[in-house]
């Protein structure tokens, strides 16, 4: 009975003609990051394309699980989609034990949105100019200092993790809803650094409010090539790039989830998409679900070992 139903929902969706009203993108973190700053560039070429409002909607909190946990457990329509990224898709079904959805199970990838590299800010308050510097004033004074996240189990905190393990410093981990609410504690010393987007913390050193060491991508940004990568910074081999990918109930039909993925790819192609994701330091990806898939399973077993090696868990 039950994949009868499912097979009527489907022929339903082909036939029917879709969107008939707004479509709401739900995403894992608090307005002003990089994932409203992505979702909202895409979502207004997308209302473009339909002829139908996209309504960006925000729920932080737990890492990104209370975002996933509402797609996972609500409409099957077709109308809620999900702003997946690194942490609500590979991280916390590692860390988190209890977790209310299952990313495989639950949800049908559409399309790789973009990917974005993150960018290590110190605060004004440390004597360092350089990574090497932060280095060697870390292990100086091990557990001295803290570093700050977008919370507990996310992209960031392990990009965090996995610098104090290939550095071999010790530092305690202070979780946000979002990077951006860490800034006054940044300035004011009280966190010492922290890995987040390039989208909001490069205005953030181009203003003077905080110290910009290396970014974590494989080559220099162009929005910033004065800022050196971290891996030629002395950690050969780090990188650190958060991916931002649609995904959709996995009871809607392959037929929708087919026909968002071709707008999302025909958006992204088109240049003035492509230059407002380039002016946010992110990089239009697009693609088909199985893109999505294989980023899931490659970012799996590079992080499971991050995470096993820090003893990290949400209970």
């Amino acid at each position: 009975m039950a994949c009868a139903l499912g097979l009527a929902v489907g022929s339903v969706h082909a036939q029917a003609p879709w969107p008939t009203r707004a479509v709401r993108i739900v995403l894992p973190f608090a307005a002003g990051g990089s994932t409203d700053a992505i979702a909202r560039a895409l979502g207004a070429k997308l209302s473009e394309a339909w002829g139908q409002p996209v309504v960006i909607d925000n729920r932080p909190g737990a890492g990104g699980a209370i975002a996933a946990e509402h797609v996972a457990q609500g409409s099957m329509d077709g109308y809620t989609l999900l702003m997946s990224t690194t942490s609500t898709q590979v991280i916390l079904p590692i860390v988190n034990r209890k977790l209310g959805y299952d990313a495989q199970r639950d949800f049908a990838p559409i399309v790789m949105v973009a990917q974005a590299p993150n960018l290590l800010v110190a605060s004004p308050t440390l004597p360092v100019t350089k990574l090497a510097d932060l280095i060697s004033l870390a292990r100086a004074k091990p557990g001295a200092f803290t570093f700050a996240s977008s919370g507990t189990g996310t992209i960031t905190h392990l990009i965090g993790e996995a610098f104090a393990a290939g550095a071999g410093i010790k530092a305690a981990h202070a979780p946000y809803k979002t990077g951006v609410q860490a800034i006054p504690d940044l300035v004011s010393g009280q966190i010492a650094w922290q890995f987040d987007s390039i989208v909001w913390t490069l205005p953030q050193v181009r203003a003077g409010k905080l110290k910009g060491l290396a970014i974590t991508s494989r080559e220099r940004s162009p929005l910033a090539p004065e800022l050196p990568t971290v891996a030629e910074s002395g950690l050969s081999g780090f990188e650190g790039i958060t991916w931002f990918a649609l995904v959709i109930h996995s009871a809607v039909s392959r037929d929708l989830v087919g026909r968002i993925n071709a707008d999302v790819n025909r958006a992204l192609r088109s240049p003035d998409l492509k230059d407002r994701l380039a002016a946010q330091g992110a990089e239009a990806s697009g693609g088909s679900p199985s893109d999505v898939w294989r980023a899931v399973r490659d970012d799996t077993t590079r992080w499971e070992r991050v995470i096993r090696e820090a003893g990290i868990r949400i209970e």
